[in-house]
């Protein structure tokens, strides 16, 4: 196979090598990481859970990507890279053993969701850092194909370390707090895997004048103003439909997240056990529609075009959404995961599609992190939206209806410009 070919010279590379290992350790911890907060919040026997702590727990993972986000870069050009994998690995390991010392303490909770966003907080420049550090251990021609086997790793090991989560906290120990303690030991394998590079082989270089800090933020905030601007212009009206359909089915999807961890706790399981189990098969069926978006996508856009393939997937999920979900039966609501992975992935695919194909590469950068911080706010603002709509047992019909509503509204605001 290409991609194995392709992985197999790249691994010769022995600066890849290395920050390949960092990136799977620190991606693999995370996916520990966030799988042991969100059983904690959800599935403690000792806690009654609702949907606002579900939204709490949302936000403390998803808002630092959101606010952080833009801005790290500017702040990834003053640090080594380097020293920022092995000092922000080490520092998670130390703030996720504090996480998991609170979960086993008789302590406010605002104490835990402090620790939590901190962790996911410095998540961020661990990320960004791996992505501009690449060009440093890859040469020009075998860029494009690093950039894409890379994160599609990490990607993997995230999946792969929220697998072992589940595992460990189902076959090994009932403990959530072991399951974080796993999480550190992994940040800190990935703190001990960035010694073994060069501290100066991953950038930056220096400067001969760097700008000063807060100069460098204004130019960043002015920077995503810019890109906005860019966006509204008539050529790239297409972009901007894009964003915003995609936008709406990331809350769709946020808000049915929300009542499907409510069912598995409570309504459709007489056990926090079998809870986090149906819970796990229920991801697991929808990361099996995200992978088949990604096979089907290229072939259904390339017929019709990527936003005539989005309006298909928003009138598919208005459709199925009520058939599926209004049982509020196992069998139906695993379908249903697995529809809406398929359409949600299917629109993202033809949403970074249309992007990049519409918006000027001067833009591009700067849309993407717009891109971002839309989708993750959308994320969270749906888990509150829902946690004022959902009952305690997570049956609503008039959540449902409206999210199929809202599906809908996206497929026709969309066909009115396809036709044109």
């Amino acid at each position: 196979m290409a991609v194995v070919r392709d992985l197999r010279v790249l691994l010769r590379l022995k600066g890849f090598r290395r920050l390949l290992a960092v990136r799977l350790l620190s991606q693999g911890a995370d996916g520990v990481y966030q799988v042991a907060l969100a059983t904690y919040v959800v599935f403690s026997p000792e806690k009654q859970t609702s949907a606002g702590a579900i939204a709490s727990a949302m936000a403390v993972l998803l808002l630092p990507y959101s606010l952080v986000g833009p801005f790290a870069g500017v702040l990834l050009d003053r640090w080594r890279r380097r020293q920022v994998f092995l000092h922000g690995n080490l520092l998670r390991a130390v703030l996720a053993s504090v996480t998991a010392a609170l979960m086993v303490s008789d302590v406010p909770v605002w104490l835990f969701y402090v620790s939590a966003l901190c962790v996911t907080a410095v998540n961020r420049f661990v990320l960004a850092g791996l992505s501009a550090a690449l060009p440093r251990v890859v040469d020009t021609e075998r860029l494009v194909i690093a950039n894409s086997l890379s994160p599609t790793a990490g990607t993997l090991a995230a999946t792969a370390g929220g697998g072992l989560a589940f595992l460990v906290r189902l076959l090994v120990s009932d403990s959530d707090a072991a399951v974080v303690l796993l999480g550190a030991l992994l940040y800190l394998c990935g703190a001990l895997a960035a010694l073994r590079i060069a501290v100066d082989l991953l950038g930056p270089d220096r400067p001969l004048v760097r700008p000063r800090l807060a100069s460098s933020l204004a130019d960043t905030a002015r920077g995503l103003a810019a890109g906005v601007r860019h966006l509204a212009e008539p050529a790239r009206r297409e972009a901007a439909r894009s964003l915003v359909a995609m936008t709406l089915m990331r809350f769709c999807y946020g808000a049915l997240l929300v009542m499907l961890l409510m069912l598995c706790r409570y309504a459709l399981s007489s056990s926090t056990r079998d809870g986090l189990t149906l819970l796990g098969l229920a991801l697991g069926v929808s990361g099996a529609g995200f992978f088949a978006a990604a096979v089907i996508t290229p072939w259904a856009a390339g017929r019709r075009g990527p936003g005539h393939w989005i309006i298909v997937c928003a009138a598919a999920a208005a459709v199925l959404v009520p058939v599926l979900g209004l049982p509020f039966a196992t069998a139906p609501l695993l379908a249903a995961a697995f529809v809406l992975g398929l359409a949600t992935q299917g629109a993202k695919i033809s949403t970074d599609t249309i992007v990049q194909s519409s918006v000027d590469d001067a833009f591009r950068g700067r849309i993407f992190s717009v891109y971002d911080v839309l989708f993750n706010v959308a994320f969270v603002g749906a888990a509150g939206v829902a946690a004022l709509m959902l009952p305690p047992d997570g049956r609503s019909v008039p959540l449902i209806v409206t999210i199929a509503l809202i599906y809908g509204a996206i497929a026709v605001f969309l066909m009115r410009f396809e036709r044109k």
